[in-house]
């Protein structure tokens, strides 16, 4: 007769919670949890006592099936504790030491409760494993799919900063392009820039893609989009910062952009200055011809 290995683990953890809790805690000090100072010592006791606690209750039931209704809200939290661990900034390491370290206290537990029974101290050692290994792996793809979404909203955070849409003047904006620019950073320029344009009633667009690496086909072919979506809301676009090399590279590709473009930022608004019908022009020579004028 197979030898129920959930009911000796349940009547363990029950009869040594406190020795349990106090050997795990230990362990996830010795293992470094606190020393990042990303969580207080109160916290983690508080994490350990609820998860060993609804762990207890969950093989109480008589379930050993992870998946199983029983052990919902065991997985909840154990949710909670990977995506809180995520967003502090825990390693992966240090996420799964939380349940796997559970391990060693158990089992030196069942030593001491079913002492001289190695049938029971095996099975219900194997009923552990399987449990714990099932909480381990949880608790790594909630942290997993938790941290991608943290890397995603902070790379699209970067790319909106990165972008800017910058008020030269009346009318004239300008969009400073900074590293490469792929088909996700191409929808947050043309939104960024077409809001702009429509908040600020701009006529002309300066794209300067002074800080762009390279250009190539596609980067040509993203711009081209950014420059017909200007268009399409009325305002004509200037490209500046061409470098001799991106320049020679265009032509070696045979990368035609069919827009005016500029070596700098500077000749670029002053091009745009005059399009609207406006000069710069020195104080001085301003003064001088006014004086001219008034004999």
């Amino acid at each position: 007769m197979e030898i129920d290995g959930t009911q000796v683990l349940v009547r363990t953890i029950t009869d040594e919670e406190p020795a349990i809790l106090m050997a795990w805690l230990a362990l996830l000090k010795e293992g470094g949890s606190l020393q990042t100072g990303r969580i207080r010592e109160a916290e983690l006791q508080t994490q350990a006592k609820v998860v060993l606690g609804q762990l207890r209750d969950a093989l109480a039931s008589g379930q050993s099936d992870f998946g199983s209704e029983a052990y919902a809200s065991l997985r909840e939290t154990l949710g909670e504790i990977s995506r809180s661990r995520a967003i502090q900034g825990f390693s992966s390491t240090d996420t799964a030491k939380f349940v796997f370290s559970l391990k060693e206290p158990i089992f030196e537990a069942l030593g001491r409760t079913q002492a001289g029974d190695a049938s029971l101290i095996a099975a219900a050692t194997r009923s552990a494993s399987r449990l714990l290994d099932r909480l381990g792996l949880h608790t790594m793809e909630v942290f997993q799919t938790s941290r991608e979404e943290v890397i995603g909203r902070q790379t699209q955070e970067i790319a909106e900063l990165s972008t800017p849409v910058v008020r030269l003047w009346d009318g004239i904006l300008a969009l400073p392009l900074i590293g490469t620019l792929d088909s996700a950073r191409t929808g947050v320029v043309m939104e960024n820039l077409l809001q702009a344009i429509v908040d600020e009633e701009a006529e002309i667009a300066i794209i300067d893609i002074t800080g762009v690496p390279t250009v190539d086909t596609l980067v040509a072919q993203h711009l081209l989009k950014a420059i017909a979506a200007a268009r399409l809301m009325g305002a004509d676009c200037i490209i500046s910062g061409i470098r001799p090399q991106i320049a020679q590279t265009m032509v070696h590709l045979g990368v035609e952009l069919n827009v005016v473009s500029k070596a700098t930022l500077a000749d670029a608004f002053a091009l745009a200055l005059r399009r609207t019908g406006r000069a710069v022009v020195r104080k001085q020579a301003a003064a001088t011809t006014a004086s001219e004028d008034r004999r």
